[in-house]
């Protein structure tokens, strides 16, 4: 088995088989299995997907175990030489997974990559290409100087703003949406940290993957769409609070021992702040009626819609 897709789904059935819809067809000369994880739906996905797509293997959860946990498990149950993590609101093109597999085989010294992912309304999905989020990184994202200066290399650390998202280069990190790993990687850097529920699995296994000596590669010769719900919807307290809980998880695993107590306890303080700011901004957020065009906006929950 060349390759193995996992697709986490929590009520996102017709999300889901129209995802499983373009996955199976895909037009590539290399063997691939798909595997569902379903996080306690109460949709009628699992019966949806099992009905529709026999083919495709489903692992049931009974309780909702969060997007790096339920990754995990496909992980264990998964044949392939390598695995692709791949939201169920995305949609990938006939050629994505002949192009990325074609790619990393091209590159054995690659162990993620990624492709180009557009948004809905043909805009790119920035978090598809990132450098870590270090203090100072964070600090110039957060407080929107990489708006201010988008073409600067300084103040666009973190989304890369200043590279041509229509090149091919190494980057920190890929997006959960779309990550291509090699089995060799992923015995080597482990699986997704199960500590981030939400968000932030994705930075910190890219992380590992880097530290256990791989290159990650951004590979936009391919694209897919992710119908994700972005800042067009006002989000759940809990979501807002787990995206901010995940830069502190994730600054006290790999960055807290490089600082002293003050600046780690400046950059608790301007987590603090933003998720704040952020609490205010949705709670005066007013929903356009745009936004209600888009057909796939219409369930309330996807796996990382949700989680994002």
């Amino acid at each position: 088995m060349d390759l193995s897709i996992l697709i986490v789904n929590y009520n996102t059935c017709e999300l889901t088989m129209d995802c499983l819809s373009t996955v199976l067809a895909s037009d590539t000369d290399y063997t691939f299995e798909v595997i569902v994880i379903d996080n306690n739906s109460s949709d009628n996905s699992v019966e949806s997907i099992r009905s529709g797509y026999p083919d495709v293997k489903v692992i049931v959860n009974t309780n909702n175990t969060g997007f790096a946990k339920a990754n995990n498990q496909g992980m264990v149950a998964a044949a392939g030489r390598y695995v692709l993590l791949l939201n169920s609101d995305t949609v990938v093109q006939k050629d994505t997974l002949q192009t990325m597999m074609a790619f990393m085989d091209g590159h054995p010294n690659v162990g993620a990559s990624g492709c180009k992912i557009i948004l809905p309304d043909g805009s790119l999905d920035k978090a598809c290409k990132r450098g870590f989020p270090t203090p100072s990184a964070s600090f110039y994202y957060a407080f929107g100087f990489s708006k201010l200066f988008p073409d600067n290399p300084k103040f666009n650390q973190y989304q890369l703003g200043h590279l041509d998202p229509d090149q091919e280069y190494p980057v920190d990190c890929l997006v959960g949406a779309f990550m291509l790993v090699r089995r060799e990687t992923l015995e080597q850097a482990g699986g997704l940290d199960e500590t981030f529920f939400m968000y932030g699995e994705d930075i910190d296994w890219c992380y590992r993957i880097k530290q256990a000596g791989w290159d990650i590669y951004y590979y936009p010769k391919t694209t897919i769409v992710h119908y994700k719900g972005g800042s067009a919807r006002r989000r759940p307290v809990r979501i807002i609070y787990e995206f901010h809980h995940a830069m502190i998880i994730f600054h006290r695993k790999h960055y807290r021992n490089q600082y002293n107590a003050l600046t780690n306890g400046l950059i608790y303080t301007g987590v603090g702040l933003k998720f704040l700011m952020s609490l205010i901004k949705n709670k005066l957020f007013i929903n356009p009626a745009s936004f209600s065009e888009s057909r796939r906006n219409k369930e309330k929950v996807a796996p990382r819609s949700l989680y994002k």
